[in-house]
This record gives C-alpha cells, sequence and structure tokens, in this order.
C-alpha cells in the first residue's frame, strides 16, 4: 500500500511540474510602438585621448502608437547616458513616424580598444534592445621635454 501511495504521489508530482514548465507566449500587440535605428553601431574610429566622446544613435517609432523610452544603460561606468546630468533620451513619447535620438558618451581617457553595449528599455514590440559602441583611443600625450631634459 505504501508503495502505491508513493507511486502516486511521485506521478502527480510529476504532472504538476511539467504543467509549470509550459511557456506561455505574450501577445504581440499589433498596435504597439517599435523601435528602429539607424544603426544599431556607432564606430567612433581612432579618435585623440581626452577628445569629445558623445554621439548619438537615431531612431525612428515605425509602430502605430505612442513609443515611450523608460531607461538607457551603458555596459560599464565608461558609458554613460547622461550627459550633463540629464538623461540623453527623450523624456516624452515619440509618436508614431517621428525620430528622436539617444546620446551616449565614452570615457575617452581610457586609452585602447573599446567595445561597449547600451540596452535601451522601452514599451516597445521588443521591450529591450542592445546597441553598441565601438573604437580606439590613442594614448594620452606626453609632455615635451628641453634639450636640458627638464
Amino acid at each position: 500500500m505504501k508503495k502505491i501511495f508513493a507511486a502516486l504521489a511521485l506521478f502527480l508530482a510529476i504532472g504538476l511540474t511539467s504543467k509549470a514548465q509550459e511557456s506561455v507566449v505574450p501577445n504581440v500587440d499589433p498596435n504597439a510602438p517599435e523601435i528602429k535605428f539607424e544603426s544599431e553601431v556607432i564606430d567612433y574610429g581612432v579618435i585623440d585621448y581626452d577628445a569629445n566622446g558623445v554621439r548619438e544613435f537615431k531612431f525612428k517609432n515605425v509602430g502605430k502608437s505612442p513609443l515611450t523610452i523608460t531607461n538607457v544603460q551603458g555596459q560599464c561606468g565608461c558609458t554613460a547616458t547622461t550627459i550633463d546630468g540629464k538623461p540623453g533620451w527623450p523624456q516624452e513619447p515619440i509618436l508614431p513616424g517621428k525620430s528622436a535620438t539617444i546620446k551616449v558618451k565614452y570615457d575617452t581617457k581610457r586609452p585602447g580598444r573599446f567595445e561597449k553595449n547600451v540596452t535601451v528599455t522601452s514599451n516597445s514590440k521588443s521591450p529591450s534592445i542592445v546597441v553598441k559602441i565601438k573604437g580606439e583611443i590613442k594614448p594620452a600625450p606626453t609632455a615635451p621635454t628641453t634639450p636640458d631634459g627638464k
């Protein structure tokens, strides 16, 4: 009797576990906003040490309702999405068919190659999109020396 009860409990547990693992695909609103970037990669190229590190991602709302960007997050502290203390992305909704920009700033006092991701969160059909910045910062200039070595 104990074996039958244990087997029944085991089958019940397996049945509940398999039911809990069913994936639920959310319904996508056909009228939802949709963000379309002009380019998802900005290449700084090779730039001078301590050069202007601000660049803009241009995008358009190609959906059927207003697009609201809720957050823009750099991969690390070297990539800022707040410029001069203000968010680098539009705070107001972007209407269908309208364009806007997202500003990012890379710390150009870090010589060498870089490639960083920036995550854009919105109410778009794809709520989280990753765009990328890359480039190379030249080494810091060295101070000139005088003929006497000073």
